[in-house]
């Protein structure tokens, strides 16, 4: 007979009559098990009522609701969508608007200023006498700073009217007519050949006879302007414009304003530039002066410039040979320690005349070029350096020739003479050829000599300025020990043209 029976630890076991037992299942707590049971059928109740309440009750009532529920979906899209775009329409059109708006002011103020140009324009070519120098006055305001200004005032007509009004006697008139064609000219190549086209430059040195200060000023600086442009400076050189320069240039000591000293130095040297006008400037007497002018710092470099186109032609080099103390007055150029641009320029001046004529480089020896072009090959710039070394190259060559002339001829007979020689035809030559050993020893101790003399300034000068940057005392006497002198006699030379 079998019973069932619960042990501790919650298992079901099954006795048996005989004795024993064995277990046959695990036993599930009742809490548990009616909790699960309970969710089974709730599950199933919520499930059921769901397909009710939703009127799922087929596979095509599933299938009608999925795609109800997509056109919602694709609706709502399509309605996000369409807002979205009528946001961006309605921003393109507000922008559009706002680009009109921008537009139409913008085209109202170039109507208007056009307009204004028109009516200064008419007024130049139309009336006479007061409303004439007052629409003078409105081009020189308007072209100073515009340059669609300027283009436009020159296509509406009013360069012709303003050169005319040169022929004016009055004062007023001229000058307001001067400084309008200056302005129209400023960085507008047209209009300067169109101003120089209407006859502006003959007009202009008509007042120079009876023109004043400020009327000459006016005049130097449209040359200025006018000469600018390569096709101008034919024109205006041949013009009869050069002497008056330099004539402004020679007298602007007298004057109260240095302008007119700049403007006529910088009106030079554009006009310099045109090989054309080289023999005007000569003729003129402009090389003498601008030698003298040599020192002034605030002009020197611009003379120089000058010069620098001068000795480009023959005539040129002539002129500057020619001169007293030219030579000495641009060797002393080349040891302005602190105006590099001036050395370099010097330097290529005393180049090209050291490289075109033998008698040019006779007068540089004898000048004294040797020693400030060695101070130059160590102290300069490099352009200077490679120029300096070139002249240096240029004065060898002399001197080998030198010695070739001098002692040529004996030579020649030395080497023609039959080969059964006198004793004392042998002691001729030999004698010959001692004489050229100690002159080539002697040139080349007087440059050792002036070699060392420049590295001893080289290191003074350099010592002065360690001075003067540590600030120690100014009176040291700083002179190199004897084994640096030794140093630099023997390795100094090695590194030079020689």
């Amino acid at each position: 007979m079998m019973r069932y029976q619960r042990n501790d630890v919650g298992s079901v076991v099954l006795e048996r009559a005989g004795g024993g037992n064995f277990r046959l299942w695990p036993a599930v707590c009742g809490a548990a098990f009616r909790r699960k049971l309970l969710d089974a059928m709730m599950c199933g109740v919520s499930r059921n009522r769901h397909e009710e309440d939703s009127g799922i009750g087929s596979p095509v009532q599933m299938q009608s609701l999925k795609q109800k529920q997509k056109q919602q979906r694709s609706g709502s899209k399509r309605n996000a969508g369409s807002g979205r775009l009528s946001e961006l329409l309605n921003l393109s059109q507000t922008s559009e608007t706002g680009l009109e708006d921008e537009t139409e002011a913008e085209t109202r103020r170039k109507l208007e200023v056009f307009e204004e140009l028109q009516g200064v324009v008419k007024i130049l070519q139309l009336q006479e006498g007061l409303q004439q120098k007052e629409a003078a006055i409105d081009v020189r305001r308007l072209a100073k700073e515009d340059l669609e200004a300027r283009t436009t005032l020159a296509m509406l007509g009013a360069i012709p009217p303003l050169v005319g009004m040169l022929d004016s006697v009055d004062l007023d008139f001229q000058i307001a007519a001067l400084y309008a064609l200056l302005n129209l000219g400023i960085g507008n190549d047209t209009n300067k050949a169109a101003i120089v086209k209407a006859g502006a430059v003959h007009k202009m040195l008509k007042l120079i006879e009876s023109a004043n200060e400020s009327v000459s000023e006016a005049i130097v600086a449209n040359f200025l302007a006018l000469s600018a442009l390569d096709s101008n400076k034919p024109i205006i050189g041949s013009s009869g414009a050069i002497p008056f320069l330099v004539k402004t240039l020679q007298n602007v000591d007298k004057r109260s304003s240095a302008q007119a000293e700049q403007d006529s130095l910088r009106a030079l040297y554009n006009l310099s530039i045109s090989p054309s006008n080289i023999s005007q400037i000569l003729e003129a007497g402009l090389i003498p002066y601008l030698l003298n002018m040599l020192g002034d710092m605030e002009v020197s470099e611009r003379v120089l410039s000058i010069l620098s186109n001068v000795v480009s032609t023959t005539e040129g080099r002539k002129a500057i040979s020619n001169s007293l103390d030219a030579f000495p007055i641009l060797i002393d150029v080349l040891n302005w320690t602190d105006s590099s641009g001036c050395q370099e320029k010097a330097s290529y001046i005393l180049m090209v005349m050291a490289h075109k004529a033998y008698g040019d480089r006779q007068a540089m020896i004898e000048a004294g070029i040797v020693s400030s072009l060695l101070e130059l090959t160590l102290l300069g710039s490099t352009l200077a350096q490679k120029r300096a070394s070139r002249i240096l190259e240029c004065l060898r060559v002399d001197k080998g020739k030198q010695v070739s002339e001098t002692y040529g001829g004996n030579l020649g007979v030395a080497v023609s003479a039959p080969i059964c020689r006198t004793s004392s035809s042998s002691t001729g030559q030999n004698r010959v050829l001692k004489g050229l050993e100690e002159d080539e020893d002697e040139m080349m101790s007087e440059e050792k000599k002036a070699v060392k003399r420049l590295v001893q300034q080289s290191l003074q000068n350099n010592m002065r300025r360690i001075v003067r940057r540590a600030n120690l005392p100014q009176d040291l006497n700083f002179a190199p020990s004897d084994h640096f002198k030794s140093l630099t006699s023997s390795s100094t030379s090695k590194s030079l043209p020689f």
